[in-house]
């Protein structure tokens, strides 16, 4: 494919097939973000020249955890091999590049700017391991949040190594320093799902009254417990259902693995079948009133076992000598 729009029509054309399978949709969000990278290595390479050295190009959040809904915003990274000013300046560029024809393809810009097309996040070998070891020596709230974003990083396009071993080397860095407990008191705050009469709690004002959120009450709680416990068995996969699965009995015993591997999965497949799907904001809202009694009970199920999880983590982090 020549250009951006030209990806955007193919993403139109082929991701309503695909929209309520969870697998299939984030196989197809892949293919068009690699098209996209391909497409902006020409164009940098154009007005540039020949791409200096080795690097990486890597998806953050949802897409690094290989759990995007139809419509998904930008969080993204590159490491490059080698450092020097014209070298960063080139891939630095070529972020920027990669940002503006996401944008194009259909993917909004990072609110948070977690993006290749900004220096923090677009940096050569030796410069991401200095700022990890920042991250993790300084160990404040922001700090601590980034190191987690960076934990959830995928590899899409060019040297995979580049990433795995930096990734390893945060992972010895957080049991060497003990960072648990901060990572703990990081992600780990439970936005309720369940009231006190067992009864779902949905957004009371605004444009999604009546709606549960589904990415604070529903996912978050999954994603952010089961992304500790992949830390501390050294687990490298990003996908919560991958990471489900590589965890040891010590960890997580058998039976739990499968009882939450199989509520994620569902919870996944309700955001894409039940949820509203015309845009990424609304993509995060489940209209509680649309739901049968059955899908309901379904729904709280998930939030009860989802909580569930989340206080057996925490209870595993804070009785160990972290």
């Amino acid at each position: 494919m020549t250009g951006y729009l030209e990806i955007r029509r193919f993403r139109d054309d082929q991701i309503i097939w695909v929209s309520r399978n969870h697998l299939q949709l984030n196989l197809l969000h892949d293919e068009i973000i690699h098209r996209v990278i391909s497409v902006s290595v020409k164009q940098t390479e154009r007005k540039y020249g020949s791409l200096p050295c080795p690097f990486t190009f890597f998806m953050m959040g949802s897409a690094g955890r290989f759990e995007q809904s139809v419509w998904s915003d930008q969080d993204h990274g590159i490491i490059y091999q080698h450092q020097g000013k014209a070298i960063n300046d080139y891939f630095l560029a070529l972020g920027k590049e990669i940002s503006q024809g996401l944008k194009l393809a259909g993917y909004e810009y990072c609110d948070g700017d977690v993006m290749a097309s900004n220096p923090l996040w677009c940096k050569s070998l030796s410069e991401w391991r200095q700022q990890l070891v920042n991250w993790s020596n300084n160990s404040n709230w922001e700090c601590i949040r980034h190191l987690l974003i960076f934990i959830d990083g995928r590899s899409l396009y060019g040297d995979a190594s580049l990433l795995e071993n930096l990734k390893i080397e945060v992972y010895q860095t957080i049991h060497k320093e003990n960072l648990f407990k901060k990572v703990l008191n990081n992600t780990l705050y439970l936005k309720k799902g369940i009231g006190v009469l067992g009864q779902i709690l949905v957004e009371t004002h605004g444009p999604h009254t009546g709606s549960l959120n589904i990415k604070e009450k529903a996912l978050f709680p999954y994603v952010n417990a089961v992304r500790l416990l992949a830390i501390k068995g050294n687990i490298l996969e990003t996908s919560t259902l991958l990471r489900l699965e590589k965890l040891s009995q010590v960890e997580l015993p058998s039976i739990m693995r499968e009882l939450y591997k199989q509520q994620f999965l569902k919870l996944l497949n309700f955001r894409l079948s039940l949820s509203k799907r015309d845009n990424y904001e609304n993509s995060h809202y489940l209209p509680i009133s649309t739901l049968s009694k059955t899908q309901r009970e379904e729904v709280k199920e998930i939030l009860k076992n989802g909580a569930s999880l989340y206080r057996y983590v925490r209870k595993l982090i804070e009785k160990e000598d972290y």
